[in-house]
């Protein structure tokens, strides 16, 4: 470590950054343990000027557990485990401009993800958190009742499958014969770290409720999703090169918004395998 560890809040709700942490120095098992601590507590935490080699990235990310795989993005050239979330100056379009939790579609969703930052924008390109702890916590007590007994189905096949790829042939997502993966998940969950009762439904993957029809659905899933996305739920984070975020999918929501035209982003991404989600 540089210094003693210190932990900064992003907001009254989401996140934190945090300091005297050195990833490429010595992370022993007691900071290693608090750093869970602040993931699970803050549903994503922000490490700054970690100057880590592909190696170093994964190295590190091995020590939470087993990685993820990713099926549908590009990797980095001799790293399999790494994907890379590109965009280049003439890209219209970005990855994961709308609110979602990766990898919801999986019958094991993930933890989460290790996201390093390679090269941003001078301006834009941030990526914003809502916290699914404060959506939960919003809740009418009442409607939490109601959701307790819901159970809602996430798919992969709308977004990475053969029919999305044909929709939109600008898509950089590889292997849509793979996107054939449907879950169903509790609608509010148990976080298996904090203990945590958290809201576990998003609109980029939740296609209804387990039972109901997607007509049926629509409506209560809306307001979920309105909920999910209120402006005290986030907070914002703001990459500069060699900035490392971590964040919880079973805590958060996030969206990169784009509003950096003509300007290059380059993100090393590494996911993190999870459990399975009990109720509440």
């Amino acid at each position: 470590m540089r210094e003693a560890l210190r932990i900064e809040p992003l907001a009254a709700r989401c996140g934190a950054e945090i300091h005297g942490v050195d990833i490429a120095g010595c992370v022993d098992e007691t900071l290693l343990r608090r750093l869970r601590e602040a993931l699970a507590r803050f549903g994503v935490i922000v490490l700054r000027g970690q100057v880590l080699s592909p190696e170093q990235h994964l190295a590190f990310a091995e020590r939470w557990g087993p990685v993820n795989v990713n099926r549908f993005f590009p990797r980095v050239p001799g790293h399999p485990s790494i994907a890379e979330v590109r965009k280049e100056p003439d890209d219209e379009r970005n990855i994961g401009n709308d609110w979602h939790t990766d990898h919801s579609y999986d019958q094991v969703p993930a933890l989460g993800s290790m996201l390093l930052a390679r090269e941003v924008p001078h301006s834009g390109g941030d990526t914003l958190f809502a916290s699914m702890y404060a959506a939960c916590d919003d809740l009418s007590d009442g409607l939490r009742e109601t959701l307790k007994r819901l159970r809602a189905v996430h798919s992969s096949r709308h977004v990475f499958g053969a029919e999305a790829a044909r929709d939109d042939p600008a898509t950089r997502f590889a292997n849509p014969e793979l996107a054939t993966q449907d879950a169903v998940h509790p609608v509010l969950i148990r976080h298996p770290d904090s203990g945590r009762a958290a809201l576990y439904v998003n609109p980029v993957f939740t296609v209804r409720f387990d039972g109901w029809s997607v007509e049926e659905s629509r409506g209560l899933l809306d307001y979920l999703y309105a909920q999910g996305a209120r402006a005290e739920h986030q907070c914002r984070v703001r990459w500069q090169p060699d900035t490392l975020a971590i964040w919880d999918n079973r805590a958060t929501w996030h969206r990169a918004p784009n509003d950096y035209p003509g300007q290059r982003r380059v993100m090393h991404r590494i996911t993190l395998e999870g459990v399975a989600l009990p109720g509440i």
